[in-house]
């Protein structure tokens, strides 16, 4: 076994602290990884948070260095620069795997902590360390000119939101809205827009218009305004709703034009819909999460094409509790990544 250090919760525990981890030996096609950033998600906040009886290490975006490689390793050698999302393998035979749709594995997909490894059934563990090993396949190339830890985010935000507006064919000529501006929302924005789509905000107030124009969108609506709604009325192609709370979706499905598309990418849980919502226009309901291996090679190579990372805040990992109150307080404009450099020293 290989040892690293990271920060690790313990069963019912939130706080994260200090402790020595233990990684697999590399394995043929295995790569192993000196994680340098790693974004915090939404989904750390939760698992740490929420009910669970094992000890947990978050982390599932993150950018880093190869290390070492196991013998049949033949796209990476150390001291290329890596990417690594939340799903760090597959089962490669079902009909999504075969289709490139590796995050719909029928098997389900194994995610990169809190997940089972398919070999030795052990429990994965994140990238909250300072050592992550990962099969070649599910490690990307960095692209040259994006910056480490604002590309880290790219690897689940950016991911989330590339997937339905590429599925639903966002370019030139399309209108699209996204709800909330947040970690989501802010890098939906940025690859809409650079995708050539006319793109709108839909926050619940203004406070965010300097930054709805900095990111290149045209207009800011204000969901808590009825009149602005109204006047959106069956407007936009696309709305992509990153809200990661329980809500309801009929104001929202009200903005779509006919024949358009609401994709729901932020709330994971139950949905009630009124179906005149949807008859109303011929409207379409839909989901999507993460991406295929060879998607998430491809956004990252439009990021590198478009100058397209995330807006983020670098704080070292001692801080993680601190960024994890920050977070859950939205205090945060608008991806916490934090700098694992520091565990190389010694613990105070």
């Amino acid at each position: 076994m290989r040892t690293t250090t990271g920060w690790l919760a313990g069963a019912n525990d939130p706080t994260l602290r200090r402790a020595t981890l233990h990684r697999r030996d590399l394995r043929d096609d295995d790569i192993a990884v000196r994680v340098d950033h790693c974004g915090v998600c939404h989904t750390d906040l939760h698992a740490l948070r929420g009910p669970r009886d094992t000890a947990l290490v978050p982390g599932h975006e993150f950018t880093g260095v190869v290390t070492g490689t196991g013998p049949a390793v033949t796209r990476f050698a150390a001291g290329d620069p890596v990417a690594v999302g939340n799903i760090v393998d597959s089962c490669g035979k079902c009909a999504m795997c075969r289709r490139g749709q590796e995050n719909y594995c029928a098997e389900f997909p194994t995610l990169t902590y809190g997940g089972t490894d398919r070999h030795d059934g052990s429990p994965t563990l994140g990238a909250f360390a300072r050592e992550h090993v990962v099969r070649e396949d599910f490690a990307y190339r960095l692209p040259a000119g994006l910056d480490p830890a604002a590309a880290a985010p790219l690897l689940c935000a950016g991911i989330t939101v590339w997937e339905p507006l590429r599925a639903l064919g966002v370019g030139p000529g399309t209108r699209v809205a996204v709800i909330g501006l947040g970690g989501l929302g802010h890098l939906a924005v940025k690859l809409s827009v650079a995708l050539g789509a006319e793109t709108t905000v839909i926050s619940r107030s203004a406070d965010k218009a300097a930054d709805v124009t900095r990111l290149g969108a045209r207009e800011l609506l204000v969901s808590a305004d009825p009149r602005q709604l109204e006047a959106a009325r069956d407007r936009f192609d696309v709305v992509l709703d990153t809200i990661a709370v329980p809500h309801d979706l009929g104001p929202y499905l009200r903005l779509v034009a006919l024949d358009g598309t609401l994709s729901q990418v932020g709330h994971l849980g139950a949905l009630t819909v009124e179906a005149m919502d949807l008859l109303v226009g011929r409207k379409k309901l839909t989901s999507a999460g993460s991406g295929g291996r060879a998607g998430t090679a491809a956004m990252l190579d439009f990021c590198a094409r478009h100058a397209v990372t995330a807006d983020v805040e670098t704080v070292p990992s001692a801080r993680v509790n601190e960024v994890l109150d920050r977070l859950s307080a939205g205090d945060v404009r608008y991806r916490f990544v934090l700098d694992l450099a520091d565990l190389d020293h010694a613990a105070g």
